[in-house]
């Protein structure tokens, strides 16, 4: 069983855009660059891999789809399969979707997995100290994934924000616990602000988090964000106004907004 971060764009040095993918509509086809920011030059493998998101937002690998769940991969091709990149070269992955006639109106998802592949030293090149000694060499494999969705059929979304609470104690950062929840048949995926606003009405940013999604088939995830503490903020008095929207590139949306009264 694997965990990982919902957020993982560039790792290594490694840098691939988009973040993610969606297909929807008349899409069929799209490219993705992927660009060696290192001083090496390095190989990756491309292959697909199927996860589960947890209700605290981190992905399970899994091999089976959950009830409610299904996997995009065996409607997608892609290539090239391996990509070699010198340093600070780019290259793109091309990635096309094909509709079947057994796909069901519903939201499909699987991860495309960009797998550094380690360097392979000669026989003979290293040598021990000690030629009575077993040497075991530990090789750190880096990799990347990114959600890779499908959507067919007009599918429908209800989120709402639960359960906010805000943690002030002295001796710690501000804390805001917020619950995600979602109904439907397809994920969400935006950022969240946080503004604090005084009994006069003047509103200050406290805190932003971006690229918060809730995936399929989940009903909930359960979030933990820091909050600034700027000079004539008091989290005592006024209130916090919590925000969840559509990032900036995609049209402006509000998924869901809630006020706390804070005293």
């Amino acid at each position: 069983m694997l965990f990982i971060p919902c957020q993982l764009s560039a790792q290594g040095d490694l840098l691939i855009t988009p973040r993610r993918v969606v297909f929807e509509g008349n899409k069929q086809s799209q490219e993705l660059t992927l660009a060696n920011t290192g001083q090496d030059t390095a190989r990756y493998n491309v292959s697909f891999v199927q996860y589960r998101m947890t209700e605290s937002g981190a992905f399970e690998q899994i091999e089976v789809a959950d009830s409610g769940q299904f996997f995009a991969d065996k409607y997608l091709r892609f290539f090239p399969r391996s990509v070699t990149l010198a340093p600070n070269e780019a290259q793109v992955v091309r990635m096309q979707f094909r509709r079947m006639p057994d796909m069901q109106q519903g939201e499909y998802r699987s991860h495309v997995y960009f797998r550094a592949v380690p360097k392979e030293t000669a026989l003979g090149e290293e040598t021990l100290a000690d030629s009575t000694a077993i040497g075991i060499r530990l090789i750190p494999i880096f990799g990347i994934t990114i959600p890779i969705i499908i959507r067919v059929g007009e599918l429908d979304l209800k989120v709402d924000l639960a359960d906010i609470s805000l943690d002030t104690k002295s001796d710690t950062i501000p804390n805001l616990a917020v619950t995600f929840t979602r109904s439907g048949d397809k994920s969400v995926y935006g950022d969240m602000t946080v503004n604090w606003v005084s009994g006069n009405g003047e509103s200050v940013e406290v805190g932003v988090v971006r690229g918060i999604a809730v995936y399929t088939p989940n009903k909930l995830r359960r979030f933990t964000m820091q909050l600034r503490k700027p000079e004539g903020v008091d989290y005592s008095k006024g209130k916090l106004v919590v925000r969840y929207q559509a990032p900036n590139d995609l049209k402006p949306e509000v998924y869901a907004e809630r006020e706390i009264v804070l005293q």
